[in-house]
């Protein structure tokens, strides 16, 4: 995979959403349709999957869209689904887009002490989206179509983080620099209703809404100011200052609201806890990550935590008979862990022990089924043991219930190939690749899955999976 230079990203970010709102600034107070918002968001996702590294990881994912659902179960109903994405990136930011998406960046969600500061974010998101600020701000009459706007936009993204922006710099420099005052007024607005309506929505959702202020004060923290540096939080939801003050002082004079003593996130200190350092083990620099861990342990050497979050490091940078040491030292305190006897079965998996994966992760599935990574490394056990039926099962069950777990489809088609079903193995291996947005390999195989498959509930998937990815330029059309 491709690595981006995070400051080109973040700069890319911040140019993409300005240019965005100085497009649709004079739009009248009507919205676009739902039917286009999908389409835009559809539009958007094409560009951000291509450009942006996101965390997969199914337990971290599985547990923001868990908090992301209670939120959304105090709201009225909604006309699409949401959907929570974390993305790779250390600077301090999250946003909404048209539709239900809503982005994370790793570096915010790392730096979070408590689920009730996740909340307080993915509240305020979610009302961005509910209040439609984007699609409100686009023309009925639009002279630019829904897809070519973001194309335009996706242009920012792609020419600065090439690190070649002087393709666009006409179009976004100068006119953010002479929109920029009118923006940042209308932006205030967006900000303090969508404060308004997310401290709402958490509140009733059982969250403490100080999770929102105490994370604002986070990221500011991390701001920094200069004519030629516009932080990407302060351009993409400006007046932080502002909120802050005002949130602190509707949390302490609203009469008769205050929160529980046991709110949601309280009851999920220990969820929240491992999902913070599982990101950190997996997915922060690694360095950075085994010092931090090294210093906890000299300071807690048996801490629970702690000796799982290291062994997960040590694997990840190769040092595996280690991890597995560590790891087993997390285990001889809670041996029905599901999430240690996971990663201690994958770790063995990486290390080609492929019948100790296979036990210790039927072990893992014994003691829950809401286990996505535990099944994965089953099946992928399973493959490498030539239990090839079995794993077509496991892969097979995993899609079923976490239909977003890209790479299973990949392992499932692999499978398929390996029986000698080809049709199926075409079939699951395009839209693995549409999921990645590899449009060109995608097309490529569902074309050949479709000349040959009789299941007409994947004839229409292939359909409406061609259908999304469009026509392709002639020379990249397969036969």
């Amino acid at each position: 995979m491709q690595i981006i230079n995070i400051d080109k990203l973040t700069r890319c970010m911040v140019m993409a959403f300005s240019v965005l709102l100085i497009l649709i600034w004079s739009a009248p107070a009507g919205a676009i349709s739902i039917k286009e918002e999908k389409k835009l968001a559809s539009e958007f996702m094409k560009y951000i999957q291509r450009r942006y590294e996101f965390i997969d990881d199914p337990t971290i994912a599985a547990y923001i869209a868990g908090v992301g659902e209670k939120i959304l179960s105090t709201m009225p109903p909604q006309p699409f689904d949401y959907h929570f994405y974390v993305i790779k990136e250390n600077v301090y930011n999250a946003f909404a887009i048209p539709a239900g998406h809503i982005f994370i960046n790793s570096g915010l969600l790392a730096a979070m002490e408590n689920e009730d500061e996740l909340a307080g974010i993915l509240g305020h998101e979610m009302a961005h989206v509910v209040n439609r600020h984007i699609s409100k701000r686009i023309e009925r009459s639009k002279k630019i179509d829904l897809a070519t706007m973001a194309g335009m936009v996706a242009g920012i993204f792609i020419g600065v983080a090439t690190g070649d922006p002087a393709a666009m710099q006409t179009l976004t420099i100068g006119s953010a620099a002479a929109g920029q005052t009118a923006s940042l007024a209308h932006s205030r607005e967006d900000e303090t209703q969508a404060d308004q309506l997310g401290l709402k929505y958490i509140q009733k959702a059982g969250y403490n809404p100080q999770g929102l202020l105490s994370v604002l004060k986070k990221i500011r923290s991390k701001q920094w100011f200069g004519s030629q540096q516009i932080p990407t939080y302060m351009m993409t939801h400006p007046a932080l200052e502002e909120r802050i003050v005002w949130i602190d002082q509707w949390y302490h004079t609203k009469p008769g609201d205050e929160p529980p003593a046991k709110t949601a996130a309280s009851k999920s200190v220990n969820t929240f806890r491992k999902i913070n350092i599982r990101l950190k083990a997996l997915y922060e620099d690694p360095g950075i990550a085994l010092q931090e861990f090294q210093e906890a342990l000299k300071k807690k050497p048996q801490d629970y935590d702690m000796l799982y979050g290291y062994g997960l490091v040590l694997a990840r940078t190769g040092k595996k008979a280690e991890a597995v040491r560590y790891i087993k030292k997390a285990q001889a305190q809670n041996a029905l862990d599901p999430h240690i006897l996971t990663d201690l079965g994958r770790i063995y998996f990486l290390q080609g022990r492929y019948k100790s994966a296979l036990n210790t992760l039927e072990g893992a599935q014994s003691i829950t089924a809401d286990n996505p990574e535990g099944l994965y490394y089953l099946g992928r056990s399973q493959m490498e043991l030539d239990q090839l039926k079995d794993a077509a099962d496991t892969f097979n069950t995993l899609i079923d219930k976490y239909r977003n777990y890209k790479q299973a489809y990949y392992s499932l088609g692999d499978t398929y190939g390996r029986l000698g079903d080809m049709p199926d193995a075409h079939y699951y291996l395009g839209i693995f690749y549409f999921k990645k947005a590899e449009y060109k390999t995608a097309h490529f195989h569902l074309v050949k899955a479709q000349r040959t498959l009789q299941d007409p509930t994947k004839l229409e998937t292939i359909k409406q999976t061609l259908e999304a990815i469009g026509p392709l330029p002639k020379e990249d059309q397969s036969n």
